[in-house]
C-alpha cells in the first residue's frame, strides 16, 4: 500500500509538472508576479467646452448650439507600471462631429435656407502618470499575485493635440447681402494637457471594467480662413468606459 501510494504521488507530481510549467510561461510575469502594465480601449463622450469667439458666433448666426461640437469619444491607453501604485501612460483618442445647420436669420433669393456643414475634430497624444490610491493586488507566497476589486486611481498628463475646424456651404456677405459658396478650414497641432480620476474593477487576474473621467485644457490659433478670431477652444470634459488587459 505505501509502495503504491508512493508510485501514485510520484505519477500525479510528474503529469502536474508541465501543466504548471504552462501555467508560469503562460503568465508572462503576471499570473506569477504584479502585471508590468496594461492596455486599455475606452469609449464614451467628449463634451467641448465651446467657450471661445468663433463658436459664439456660429451659434449665434447658426442653426447651432455650443452642445452640438460635443461627441462621441474613442480612446486607447498603453500604461507601465514603474511602482507598486505608479504607472507610465501613453494615452490618445478622437472625438468627431460633424453638424449640418443654416442661417438663422436669412435665407436665399429663393426663399430656402442657406445651409452649411461644421465639422469639428480633436485627437489628442499625451504622456502622463497614474497614481492609484490603494493598492492594486497583493502577493500570495513568492510568485502569486492576486488583484485588488476595486482601485481608484488619479493622474495628470500633457502632450499634443490636433484639431480641425471646418465649414463648407454657403455664407453671406454681411456688407452686400450676397450669397456665396466657400470652404473655411483650420487644423493643425497644439499643446495640451488634461486631469483625471477614475476606478478600475477587476474582472479577473488578466482583465478588468475601467472608467476613466478628464478635463482637457486646450486651445490653438486659427487659420487666416478665420482672420479676426481669437483662439479656437479645444477644452472640455470627457466621460468613457473600457476593457482593461493586464500584461
Amino acid at each position: 500500500m505505501f509502495r503504491f501510494t508512493r508510485s501514485a504521488v510520484m505519477v500525479a507530481a510528474l503529469a502536474a509538472a508541465p501543466v504548471a510549467a504552462r501555467a508560469q510561461e503562460s503568465g508572462s510575469g503576471f499570473l506569477f508576479g504584479a502585471p508590468a502594465g496594461s492596455f486599455t480601449l475606452r469609449g464614451g463622450w467628449a463634451l467641448a467646452r465651446a467657450h471661445s469667439d468663433l463658436f459664439s458666433f456660429t451659434t449665434r448666426e447658426l442653426t447651432l448650439n455650443r452642445g452640438d461640437f460635443s461627441s462621441p469619444e474613442l480612446a486607447a491607453d498603453l500604461a507601465f507600471r514603474v511602482r507598486s501604485r505608479t504607472e507610465i501612460v501613453l494615452s490618445s483618442s478622437v472625438s468627431k462631429v460633424g453638424k449640418g445647420s443654416e442661417f438663422r436669420d436669412f435665407i436665399d433669393n429663393n426663399n430656402l435656407p442657406i445651409q452649411q456643414n461644421t465639422q469639428f475634430e480633436r485627437v489628442p497624444v499625451t504622456l502622463g502618470v497614474k497614481q492609484y490610491l490603494r493598492s492594486t493586488g497583493r502577493s500570495i507566497g513568492t510568485f502569486a499575485w492576486i488583484p485588488a476589486a476595486v482601485a481608484p486611481y488619479v493622474g495628470a498628463g500633457a502632450g499634443v493635440m490636433w484639431y480641425r475646424f471646418h465649414q463648407d456651404g454657403d455664407f453671406i456677405d454681411f456688407q452686400t447681402t450676397k450669397v456665396f459658396h466657400d470652404i473655411y478650414d483650420s487644423s493643425g497641432w497644439t499643446k495640451t494637457a488634461h486631469a483625471m480620476a477614475g476606478v478600475d474593477f477587476s474582472l479577473g487576474p488578466r482583465f478588468a471594467l475601467t472608467t476613466d473621467a478628464r478635463y482637457v485644457w486646450s486651445s490653438a490659433p486659427l487659420s487666416q480662413d478665420f482672420s479676426g478670431f481669437q483662439r479656437l477652444d479645444l477644452s472640455g470634459f470627457s466621460t468613457t468606459v473600457g476593457l482593461a488587459v493586464r500584461f
